[in-house]
């Protein structure tokens, strides 16, 4: 695998770490600027409010650009964005801070998946993608758990000042690493990526994603109730616990993307099927705390299997134009996580048990079976090549065959 892709990884950190680190620093922010709880929570959805707009919008406007060009910008403003909220002197312009920081989030993760799959020889594209993603995963082990303990006790604007740093680091590796030679600007342009967003296989890939990943936020939205009324966790411990959720999350993204370059479509139904059966075996795991500690740990496996597919699925169903299809993948992952833990805390307010969340999300799981069933049933009818042997085309200029030869 070519080292460019650690310089996507790096950047896939940095993301991934900014967006889920605010939710340890809730109660240190809201004592900081004399605001709620429940006030300070909007910093989390001004930022996934944030990557929904800016990942097909930034996508758009960039369309015409050499993606190296674009990547950089994008963690540019990611910089700007972490900065800005680490010397915000209000809780006001803390959340428009926030929102800007969360707007290159889908973009860049939409876009450097494109250029990971054109870093890499066809048979392994899937596993390119699904290494990108590691630097999200791994920042759920080591850069949240870090980034708030460092917040805990230097303050939570020194997290975002370290947030940016990395960010910084990521803009270096994307320029030493990454050649311009290997990513020129589109040759389709926004009229060929708007194309490729009216195909119905298109939108039945991110409705997939939408569901499919809603089954899992259902139910990890309402983890931490779960570990400690049900299996009798300490507060103090879940930090830990939600790292075991990375460790099985990067398990299943990396087993994922190398299953996927032989069968796609086979890799993604076994993804969803293992997601139902564990979220329909969380009432029983959650009774002890060794198996509910497993239960965590089989849920980022099962969720995150199926990450690489539908990325790719995506992408291939806009073969024409994919950034902004894959930037879009990104802005359905957020409305999964909103749409996921929507559903599951209305499963908790009808008082149906701690761990009612985990069964809505089965049903969401089984719902997700049934649009990537329409999907596949869609792509035989318009004779898509078997899965297994689809292929990304990520643009009309021939940057693929070249990198699959010079790598």
């Amino acid at each position: 695998m070519p080292l460019a892709l650690l310089a996507l990884a790096v950047g896939a950190f940095g993301l991934g770490t900014t967006e889920f680190v605010m939710m340890g620093l809730l109660p240190d922010v809201a004592d900081d600027l004399n605001i709620s709880i429940p006030t300070a929570g909007h910093l989390v959805s001004a930022y996934a409010l944030g990557v929904v707009i800016g990942a097909p919008l930034l996508a758009a406007l960039t369309a015409r650009l050499p993606r190296r060009t674009v990547l950089v910008s994008l963690m540019a403003l990611f910089v700007a964005g972490n900065a800005l909220s680490a010397l915000a002197p209000g809780d006001d312009s803390l959340l428009a801070a926030r929102f800007l920081s969360g707007l290159p989030h889908g973009a860049f993760f939409g876009v450097g998946a494109v250029v990971a799959t054109n870093l890499v020889a066809p048979e392994r594209k899937a596993r390119s993608v699904s290494l990108m993603f590691m630097g999200l995963t791994v920042a759920n082990i080591a850069g949240v758990p870090v980034a708030t303990l460092v917040g805990q006790h230097l303050g939570w604007r020194a997290t975002f000042l370290g947030v940016s740093l990395i960010g910084v680091a990521a803009m270096a590796a994307v320029l030493l690493l990454i050649r311009p030679a290997h990513t020129p600007a589109p040759a389709t342009g926004l009229r060929g990526e708007l194309t490729a967003l009216r195909s119905l296989p298109v939108w039945l890939a991110l409705a997939t994603t939408v569901v499919g990943f809603g089954a899992l936020f259902s139910a990890y939205s309402y983890i931490t109730p779960m570990l400690t009324a049900s299996a009798g966790y300490t507060q103090g411990s879940v930090t830990l616990l939600l790292a075991l959720f990375g460790v099985g999350a990067t398990i299943g993204n990396l087993v994922g993307g190398r299953l996927a370059d032989h069968a796609m479509r086979g890799t993604l139904f076994g993804g969803l099927v293992s997601m139902v059966a564990v979220l329909l075996l969380f009432p029983v795991l959650m009774r002890t705390q060794w198996s509910a500690a497993l239960a965590v740990v089989l849920l980022g496996v099962a969720a995150f299997v199926t990450g690489s597919p539908l990325q790719l699925m995506v992408m291939e169903r806009a073969a024409a134009g994919p950034s902004l299809a894959s930037s879009a993948n990104q802005a359905a992952f957020n409305l999964a996580n909103a749409g996921g833990a929507w559903i599951g805390g209305i499963a908790l307010a009808a008082g149906f048990g701690v761990t009612s969340p985990a069964l809505a999300g089965a049903a969401l799981a089984v719902l997700g079976l049934g649009v990537a069933s329409v999907a596949y049933a869609v792509d035989r009818r318009r004779a898509v090549p078997a899965p297994g042997r689809e292929r990304v085309v990520a643009s009309h200029v021939p940057e693929a065959t070249d990198l699959a030869h010079s790598s």
